[in-house]
């Protein structure tokens, strides 16, 4: 933490007379499908309890990980499965587990805890945005209708009262719009100083894309994409890094647009190797369909390498427009802009310090003051 933001949180916590925080959560960071959920708690969480706090996440359970460890100084408890996580938490809740902690501080992943149902105490709701369109390509059959129904008809019933955070105004608005919540405030996310200028940019034109091979991330959008800025840009590759489920289906997707020799499919990669990729690539690209923020795009930005993607809500406020990267209608073509920045060093060069002097106004320290704050507000 800089040291004005740990002395504050440290001087807040002292002050809130809160000593214990129990926080719920869909998945852990160490879940396969780990992403930029999971590692926004983790960020969080730790400068909470390096701040004197007592914090102990529950998430459902990781295969072949044990059920509880500690991390960063926190506790993380696993148990249950993807489905049986959500009403586990809230049984616990009715009963008298609530009584052992102060504060709750739920993550609302498209199912949410009901925690105004059944506790009273300080407690702070993160929806990093809304799921809407997701639940038919995300969850199977009748199953994509429950979850569509309880986060648009139930749960807006439910928190109405609640206090709401969220990444972004462009999601603020939405959770507004949409799901008819009145107090939600909008905390950025952070960017790790990991990230950072260095290395070498690669010799050829090099696009990058981050994240879990899901359908919501519409990376097969990308691929077709892709094969398009290939034409343009006869040596230019695409690395997507990730793991996920539709990785099969992709790669049959690659052999099919004759892609095999430049799109690659690493995997899941190391914190080192995503750096390095980052600092190596020319631009960082998405075509996602729903996105809280897009911790990528500034991990990326604060790597130097500025975003071509589509202009989606959470996207609109991770890309400063035309100064860190460009924000693409998704009526527009992305592979026209891609080639565009691809073929232009000048604009490049521009984004590309806009992109760092953007990354550079992102803190994590900041975030997780500022969401203990909103907690005791």
């Amino acid at each position: 933490m800089t040291r004005d933001a740990t002395a504050e949180l440290r001087e807040l916590v002292a002050a809130s007379g809160l000593r214990t925080i129990r926080v719920i959560a869909w998945r852990d960071l160490d879940d396969p499908e780990a992403g930029g959920s999971e590692l926004h708690a983790d960020e969080v969480l730790r400068r909470w309890a390096a701040a004197g706090l007592s914090v102990d996440l529950r998430t459902s359970a990781v295969p072949g990980r044990t059920k509880r460890i500690r991390r960063h100084g926190y506790f993380v408890e696993r148990s249950g499965g993807r489905y049986q996580v959500f009403p586990q938490a809230v049984l616990r809740g009715f009963r008298h587990d609530r009584d052992h902690y102060d504060a709750l501080v739920e993550i609302w992943n498209g199912i949410p805890f009901f925690g105004p149902l059944w506790f009273k105490g300080p407690r702070l709701t993160l929806l990093h945005h809304v799921h809407g369109a997701m639940w038919k390509i995300s969850v199977p059959g009748p199953l994509s209708k429950v979850g569509w129904w309880l986060e648009h008809r139930v749960s807006p019933l439910i928190y109405r009262n609640s206090r709401i955070s969220t990444l972004s105004s462009s999601s603020a608005e939405e959770i507004r719009d949409i799901l008819h919540l009145r107090d939600v405030s909008v905390v950025p996310v952070g960017v790790s100083t990991f990230y950072s200028p260095g290395g070498q940019r690669s010799e050829t034109p090099l696009v990058v894309a981050v994240g879990r091979l899901a359908p919501v991330k519409r990376f097969d959008i990308l691929i077709r994409t892709f094969a398009e800025v290939r034409a343009a840009c006869p040596t230019a590759r695409l690395v997507i890094a990730g793991e996920g489920y539709v990785r099969s289906d992709l790669e049959a997707l690659v052999e099919e647009v004759g892609g095999r020799e430049w799109i690659s499919l690493p995997g899941r990669i190391s914190d080192e190797e995503l750096r390095d990729l980052y600092r190596s690539a020319w631009v960082l690209t998405s075509t996602s369909l729903r996105e809280g923020w897009g911790m990528t795009i500034t991990e990326a930005a604060a790597c130097g390498t500025p975003a071509v993607v589509h202009d989606i809500a959470g996207h609109h406020d991770a890309v400063d427009a035309n100064h860190s990267g460009l924000l693409v209608p998704e009526t527009d073509s992305l592979a026209d802009a891609l080639v565009n920045v691809l073929s232009d060093a000048e604009l490049r060069e521009r984004l590309a310090s806009g992109a760092a002097e953007y990354a550079a106004t992102f803190s994590w320290d900041e975030v997780a003051l500022s969401l203990f704050r909103r907690l005791v507000d």
